[in-house]
């Protein structure tokens, strides 16, 4: 979340910044009016109290001089004063809760080098890599593939969970373990990423940290009679891993990778790829995520984007890297490069991965720091994180990129390692 303070005092740099980002102004005049009333009640309350301590020293004059008589029309006054300042504190109680409920609402401010835009239409291309394959036939889309190999069954995951699962079996199994082990290698042995594995259940305060609660309730499984949310991203339980706490800087940058499965309602995607592995209830990602020096975090983002492309580079995928316009970018997001692979069975770039700067906008949240050499003043950290990859979406991606002319599907090299036998 942002400073309250930097709010009020940047009052109209925050509207214009949410205007680019296509958020309702009357959130920004919420702030302002109930931030108004929080310091006319401060500053009442403040009179008050300094009304009673002069009255309450000329109240213990009058006694010590023998003039109780005097001093009780003070005293019952006072009785008035405190119950007015009672009454300004239990107000103040509900002003500042709504005003935290309004800040907790406002967007991450967008990086000045972000280009402007409504929709994701406006994103902009900045990349392209690798040739876009070419077919003797029709180029199938994954799930019709997948079908026909037998490693892709819709029809009984429908009927075990529901629309938007997938049940995996054999070699689409096998490939689903093999790309997780492929990332999690890639990352650690060549990239630098310190493995972990979080709980894929947390409480809301974990969800809160990263930005995930309040605003997007609805966009989470929740365990009923507990305080458990099925987690969204690996994001969200890996950052808040410093929660609470001030890293010493000389540990800095710290680099974690985290496979997960991954729950999402897509609530607001209805009717939106109803078919094939792209927009799942449950899926697979693996996940990056760093925490920087305020001062190194541009060039983290530019790092963190070119660990996950080294991914897709390596399984041979041709890609494309843009940036989201302001319109797009996600709330927490200060900046954010999404990857896009080519899918030839539906003749379009979709997301693989997401890179992201969040300044100290989930640091704030979380209350996660770090204390520079020689200061004793701790400061808060800025933390990253980007997809490195998705793997349900790599899966289909080597499926639509790989398919044979007989329906066979061809591994890219790096993975042979990871199969007992070639497919």
């Amino acid at each position: 979340m942002l400073e309250l303070r930097f709010v009020r005092e940047n009052l109209e740099l925050v509207r214009q910044k949410c205007l680019l980002r296509g958020v309702d102004p009357q959130l920004i005049d919420r702030f302002a009016e109930i931030d108004h009333q929080r310091l006319a009640i401060l500053a009442e309350t403040e009179s008050l109290k300094n009304q009673r301590n002069t009255v309450s020293k000329t109240i213990a004059g009058l006694k010590q001089s023998g003039q109780h008589d005097q001093a009780e029309p003070m005293i019952a006054e006072m009785r008035t004063v405190s119950d007015r300042i009672k009454a300004l504190d239990t107000d103040l109680g509900a002003i500042e809760e709504a005003l935290q409920d309004v800040v907790m609402s406002i967007p991450n401010l967008c990086d000045d080098s972000v280009p402007e835009g409504r929709d994701e239409a406006d994103n902009l291309e900045i990349k392209r890599w690798g040739d876009i394959p070419s077919f003797s036939f029709t180029p199938l889309p994954h799930w019709d593939i997948g079908e026909k190999l037998g490693i892709l069954d819709f029809e009984t995951a429908s009927r075990l969970a529901g629309a938007r699962f997938a049940l995996l079996k054999g070699f689409g199994a096998q490939l689903s373990r093999a790309l997780v082990s492929f990332f999690l290698d890639l990352h650690t042995q060549r990239h630098g990423y310190t493995e972990v594995l979080p709980p894929f259940m947390v409480n809301a305060k974990t969800m809160t940290g990263t930005g995930q609660l309040p605003k997007f309730k609805e966009d989470l499984f929740k365990l009923e009679g507990w305080d458990l949310w099925l987690i969204p991203t690996a994001e969200v339980p890996v950052t808040n891993i410093f929660a609470g706490e001030t890293i010493d800087e000389a540990q800095l940058p710290i680099k974690y990778t985290a496979y997960t499965p991954c729950f999402r309602s897509e609530a607001g995607s209805y009717g939106k790829d109803t078919r094939g592995l792209i927009r799942q209830h449950q899926f697979e990602k693996v996940e990056l995520v760093k925490f920087t020096r305020p001062e190194d975090s541009w060039d983290e983002l530019e790092s963190l984007l070119a660990d996950a492309e080294h991914a897709l580079q390596l399984l041979e995928l041709p890609y494309r890297v843009i940036t989201l316009c302001t319109g797009d970018l996600g709330f927490s997001a200060a900046k954010t490069y999404d990857i896009e692979v080519w899918l030839p069975g539906q003749n379009s770039y979709r997301e693989i991965s997401s890179c992201s700067n969040f300044l100290d906008f989930q640091a704030r949240r979380a209350g996660i720091r770090y204390r520079p050499k020689g200061e004793k003043k701790s400061r808060l950290v800025h933390t990253l994180n980007g997809s490195g990859l998705a793997v349900g979406r790599t899966l289909l991606a080597i499926l639509e990129n790989c398919q044979q002319a007989d329906g066979s599907v061809k591994l890219p090299k790096v993975l042979a390692p990871y199969f007992a036998s070639r497919f």
